[in-house]
């Protein structure tokens, strides 16, 4: 596995287009306003299911709301 990969996030954009706060996005999905907030952080990476039940909140592919990016691997290893 290519530990050089993380999953980031268009959360905060998607929730901003549809007027949603975090509070009532993770009442959507049955989390908590934090949980929410984390994955927009990115300090929590959601559990497939999760991430897969807030793209049918939105109505949008998992692909538009998360995608993987690349660290480079000197910043790794500072």
């Amino acid at each position: 596995m290519n530990e050089n990969i993380i999953l980031k996030n268009r959360l905060k954009v998607a929730r901003a287009e549809n007027n949603l706060s975090q509070e009532q996005l993770a009442a959507l999905v049955g989390v908590t306003r934090q949980t929410i907030s984390s994955i927009e952080t990115g300090q929590y990476c959601p559990t497939a299911k999760l991430a897969l039940l807030i793209a049918r909140v939105f109505n949008k592919p998992f692909e538009t709301l998360f995608y993987f990016e690349e660290v480079d691997e000197d910043v790794n290893k500072k």
